[in-house]
C-alpha cells in the first residue's frame, strides 16, 4: 500500500515545455538573439547536456544556470552577459503556470488519499513563483527544492534528505513519480522507493521503472490496483 508520493513538477504537472518555450523566447529576444527553432532546438540540446552533468555532479547548478547561456551565445558568435540573460530568464520563466491535461484536478483527488511530496530539481527562485501562481502548494505536506536540499535528483542524499523530515515515513509506502529517467526514476531506485515513470510518448531506455502512466491522471486508477 502506498501512502507517501514524491511528485516531480516539470512535465509530471506543469507543462514546462511550453513555459520554457515562451520564457526562453522573451529573453533571448531581449538580448538580441532571435529565437528562431534552429536556435531553440540547438538550446535544448545544451540545456539537457548541462543537466545530466550536474545529475553526474560533474558541474555546479550555477555553472548549469549559466553555462548553457553562454555556450549557446557563443555558438552563435553573439557577445553576452551569460550572468544577466540566466537572470532575466529566470524571471520570465517565474512567472505564470501552464497544467498539463487533467493535473490540478488528479493533484486535488490525489491529495485527499495520499502524503503528496512535491520532488523537484528546479530552482528555487523559479519553482516558488510557478507553484504560487499555480495555487497547488496546499496540496502537499511539504516541498522538496533540491536548490534548497543541498543535493540533486538522482543524488540519495536528496532523498535521504527528504525522507528524514517525514514523520512515520517507510520506504515500503513510498513512490517517486516522475517524468525523468535519469533524475526521477533512477533517483527512486536508488533510493529504495517504488518508482511510476509519466512516459505521454512511450519513449524507451535502459533504465526500468516499476510502473510507466501516459500522464499523472492515470495514477490515482495505478495506485488502486496496487
Amino acid at each position: 500500500m502506498i501512502e507517501f508520493l514524491f511528485l516531480d513538477l516539470d512535465d509530471t504537472i506543469l507543462d514546462f515545455q511550453k513555459a520554457e518555450r515562451l520564457a526562453l523566447a522573451k529573453t533571448l529576444e531581449s538580448f538580441g538573439l532571435p529565437p528562431t527553432d534552429t536556435v531553440l532546438a540547438r538550446y535544448h540540446e545544451i540545456n539537457r547536456e548541462h543537466w545530466e552533468r550536474l545529475e553526474r555532479k560533474e558541474l555546479t547548478r550555477q555553472q548549469v544556470l549559466v553555462g548553457r547561456f553562454a555556450a549557446l551565445f557563443a555558438e552563435m558568435g553573439l557577445s553576452a552577459q551569460a550572468e544577466q540573460v540566466a537572470r532575466a530568464y529566470e524571471e520570465n520563466l517565474s512567472q505564470g503556470h501552464y497544467f498539463l491535461p487533467g493535473a490540478e484536478e488528479a493533484l486535488k483527488s490525489l491529495s485527499k488519499k495520499y502524503k503528496l511530496y512535491l520532488a523537484s530539481n528546479g530552482t528555487a527562485r523559479v519553482q516558488a513563483g510557478r507553484l504560487k501562481s499555480a495555487g497547488i502548494i496546499p496540496y502537499f505536506q511539504e516541498i522538496f527544492v533540491s536548490e534548497e536540499m543541498g543535493y540533486n535528483k538522482p543524488d540519495p542524499a536528496y532523498f535521504d534528505a527528504c525522507f528524514a523530515r517525514i514523520p512515520g515515513f517507510r520506504k515500503d509506502r513510498a513512490m517517486m513519480v516522475g517524468d525523468s529517467l535519469t533524475s526521477d526514476i533512477l533517483g527512486g531506485i536508488q533510493a529504495g522507493i517504488a518508482t511510476c515513470w509519466v512516459n505521454p510518448h512511450h519513449k524507451t531506455g535502459s533504465i526500468r521503472p516499476d510502473y510507466e502512466i501516459e500522464s499523472i491522471v492515470q495514477l490515482e486508477a495505478l495506485l488502486k490496483n496496487l
